[in-house]
């Protein structure tokens, strides 16, 4: 397949798959609420949800992909590459299936370290999470499979089936939504059942792909511990131990937020929804992108290559990372009231979910730069120090919310949140300015600033627009269509506009850009 359309198919079924995922939220927020069920669905979607995002977005594939092409394209061909695939599921499988029923079996002892033991009043609450939790842990299984799937089709330059499933889990849930609408527990047990379809729904959809692309897999043979496996599990396990370590947080800040008023899961999982988006664009497209070539800068003992490499990254990061957080901070609210409000989701749910979009962003910055300082280390073979610094925000945050938790209620979680990522970035640009890797020049600081004083002319472009058009955030259909769609044309045009004027991006750079679209071939 050719690169264009390779990249076409990816993006295109990519943003198929976050439509449905916003359609998903916004249909559960008028349905759901931000109720006792819609927190208990919320938390039993919780465990099996990170494993997905854990195996399912990079670190199993970053391992698997390269050991499997390396073995599709060398002499032992399809036969060698099928093989190893089956050694890496005869290992996986059981081990997964060993995990799960742990999960299972002391669900009970897990979801009691979660929740206080009044929450929701009684132990009603509790033990219908725990049902929950449990109906939907198989998904855990299911999704990591299909990541093993998807990096067979992948390296077969198969893109479609992988790149279209996860919309089939999205689509699952909806339907589970529009079948049982109560917004009770019936409707929540209908979404915990809906998680299980949309595995076996994405698994069907992979495993039928891969045996169509003529590789044959057996789901239950007898474990192989080869060198292959091993070599894999050795290349998988700092980006999954990396990857942990933030959804390890993610157990902690649902640990806080149940100790707060009902609701707060649900506020915080919208907010981290839309602070999710960007920086999961910008921020992992760019670290993804610039390892291999400050690698390869490393390698040859070019490091000033290496660091323009991620000089260039840091502008492009912060180009498009700055105005994403001013806009989401000062439209926080408004677009808050416009995706969610409505039905059991009321007025006051929405400005508490823009309240902590507004803090949460603060940190957005951050996280992209984080994205781009850690290939620094990795490209050195150091995965030990980001790992390190990793723990000790983890650690720093845990013991800020157990402090703050009790005088700044639900604001607690978004702002250690947001300053957990600054010190994090902080550290690993100080180690690398220290050990002579990486510097911020002074071109790079002055093209930031412009950056910011444009974000800012930006912001208060927006904070006047909202004024004007306050009243149509929470009105129909189109009107709150309407007044997003003011919102992002209007941040578009002042943020670049005033780039161009202050240089806050290269002219040059654009011009050439738009020059080599103009000229592409369809093959380009």
């Amino acid at each position: 397949m050719k690169l264009a359309g390779a990249i076409g198919t990816i993006g295109g079924l990519t943003m198929v798959s976050r439509v449905l995922g916003f359609a998903r939220e916004m249909i559960a927020a008028r349905i759901l609420g931000a109720g006792a069920a819609a927190e208990v669905f919320q938390l039993a979607f919780l465990i099996p949800n990170l494993f997905r995002r854990l195996f399912g977005e990079g670190a199993f594939s970053s391992g698997f992909v390269p050991l499997f092409s390396k073995r599709l394209n060398g002499e032992g061909g399809i036969d060698d590459a099928q093989e190893f695939a089956n050694e890496v599921l005869s290992v996986f499988m059981p081990a997964l299936m060993l995990i799960t029923a742990l999960f299972m079996i002391f669900m009970p002892a897990f979801i009691g370290l979660m929740v206080p033991d009044d929450w929701g009043g009684g132990d009603e609450k509790t033990r219908f999470a725990i049902e929950l939790t449990r109906t939907t842990m198989p998904y855990m299984v299911l999704i990591c499979l299909v990541s093993l799937l998807s990096g067979v089709l992948n390296s077969l330059t198969r893109f479609t089936a992988a790149a279209f499933a996860p919309s089939l889990l999205n689509i699952a849930l909806v339907g589970a939504l529009l079948l049982v609408r109560d917004g009770g527990p019936a409707t929540a047990r209908a979404m915990a059942f809906a998680v299980v379809i949309g595995g076996i729904l994405q698994f069907a959809l992979c495993w039928i792909s891969v045996k169509r692309a003529g590789v044959k897999l057996s789901l239950f043979r007898l474990p192989r511990m080869t060198d292959r496996v091993r070599e894999l599990f050795i290349l998988i396990l700092p980006a999954t131990l990396a990857g942990g370590i933030y959804y390890l947080s993610q157990f902690f800040y649902a640990f806080f937020a149940t100790r707060l008023p009902e609701g707060t899961l649900i506020y915080l999982a919208y907010a981290d929804r839309l602070n999710q988006l960007p920086l999961a664009i910008i921020g992992s497209a760019l670290g993804t992108a610039i390892l291999p070539a400050v690698s390869r800068a490393v390698d040859t003992g070019d490091g000033s290559e290496a660091g323009k490499i991620m000089g260039q990254a840091v502008d492009m990061g912060m180009l498009l990372t700055l105005p994403a957080a001013v806009a989401l901070g000062v439209v926080a609210g408004p677009i808050a009231s416009a995706l969610f409000q409505g039905g059991k989701f009321d007025a006051e749910d929405a400005r508490l979910t823009g309240m902590v979009l507004s803090i949460i962003v603060a940190g957005l910055p951050a996280y992209v730069l984080i994205k781009v300082l850690t290939p620094g280390f990795y490209a050195r073979k150091d995965m030990k120090t980001p790992v390190a610094i990793a723990i000790s925000m983890l650690v720093a945050g845990v013991a800020l919310n157990a402090v703050m938790l009790g005088s700044l209620g639900i604001a607690t979680l978004p702002f250690t949140t947001a300053l957990t990522a600054w010190l994090n970035c902080l550290l690993l640009y100080a180690i690398l300015h220290m050990r002579g890797h990486f510097r911020l020049e002074g071109w790079l600081v002055s093209r930031m600033l412009r950056q910011l004083a444009s974000a800012a002319a930006m912001g208060g472009v927006l904070w006047l627009l909202v004024e004007r058009l306050s009243g149509l955030f929470a009105g129909s259909t189109g009107e709150r269509l309407l007044s997003i769609g003011a919102l992002v044309a209007a941040g578009g045009i002042v943020y670049f506009g005033v780039g161009w004027v202050v240089g806050a991006y290269s002219r040059d750079d654009v011009l050439v850009l738009l020059r080599r679209k103009k000229a592409a071939s369809p093959e380009a």
